[in-house]
């Protein structure tokens, strides 16, 4: 390879990197702002005497998930994988709330 397509290469690189780098950043306050009203959620369920989990909207999410995921060009089981391990999270916090 040329030095000419070595920097060419290591440009791209770099922009990928970067757009990655950003994403991961959008990624992250995403997820914290979607803690804080799952956060919210859970209080209200606490105060409220109401379990800590719903079946019929996490199954409804997911559907719902697979098919964004569907439509991103994302593998589904992926995003439902995902999902899965996210409502997990909010399901452990909502149960430390009810303690």
């Amino acid at each position: 390879m040329s030095d000419d397509a070595t920097a060419r290469a290591a440009a791209l690189l770099k922009g990928h990197r970067e757009s990655i780098d950003r994403l991961d950043a959008i990624l992250v306050y995403t997820l914290g702002e979607r803690f804080k009203h799952t956060q919210a959620v859970g209080k209200l369920k606490a105060e409220h005497d109401l379990p800590p989990s719903d079946p019929a909207r996490e199954e409804a999410q997911i559907a719902r998930l697979e098919d964004l995921a569907n439509r991103a060009d994302l593998d589904p089981e992926f995003a439902k994988k995902f999902l899965n391990f996210i409502i997990a999270e909010v399901i452990q916090h909502h149960r430390q709330q009810q303690s």
